[in-house]
């Protein structure tokens, strides 16, 4: 793997949590209750979802 293809990779990474932590962080807090998360966890869920 290049070092190009290793950048790119956490770049995309990077706009898939943000994305993604977004999502988590701006629902409803009724939503989030039915799917058993809370919002303020919404950094933690999406770095385990994206980073593993």
């Amino acid at each position: 793997m290049t070092v190009l293809n290793t950048v790119r990779t956490a770049v995309q990474k990077r706009a898939a949590y943000k994305r993604l932590k977004h999502e988590l962080s701006s629902m409803s807090r009724e939503t989030a209750i039915d799917l058993g998360l809370f919002r303020e966890d919404a950094a933690q869920i999406a770095s385990k979802a994206i980073y593993g």
